[in-house]
């Protein structure tokens, strides 16, 4: 999958970041971590602390996370963005990782960004549409 993006001089040049997983769909969406037990539930503690930096929601709450799941010390995270071009995907992927490997515990992260199935609003949790509501926006 890329995409083109304009450059500063007009020119078309594919998008940089092409590395996407294919997720698994589920029926489960948004996942929220709330059967989530130990280490894992300590997982989806950190990055319900997470905010999207565009508005003050977490990602969680906003549906960017598909599935938390850890074993034998590694904390496998599927995660997606609002869209494949992101301008805040480093960012926020670093930050995903540091936060999870900060767990006492987690020894290893893997960091899935996925694309399948896609983001859609349907993804926000009620949560998080009461914080876009107080943000200002109407979902």
């Amino acid at each position: 999958m890329s995409s083109n993006v304009p450059d500063p001089d007009g020119d078309a040049t594919p998008c940089a970041y092409t590395e996407y997983r294919e997720g698994t769909a589920s029926e489960d969406l948004p996942a929220t971590g709330d059967d989530a037990t130990g280490l894992e539930a300590d997982v989806w503690e950190v990055l319900y602390d997470i905010d999207d930096p565009e508005m003050p929601i977490s990602i969680v709450d906003l549906g960017l996370l598909y599935g938390v799941a850890v074993e034998d010390g590694v904390a496998t995270v599927d995660m997606t963005l609002t869209y494949s071009g992101c301008p805040a995907r480093d960012m926020l992927t670093d930050e995903v990782e540091r936060r999870v490997d900060s767990v006492d515990g987690v020894d290893e992260v893997d960091l899935r960004l996925v694309w399948s199935p896609g983001w859609s609003v349907e993804m926000v949790t009620q949560q998080g549409e009461d914080d876009l509501r107080e943000f200002g926006l109407s979902v």
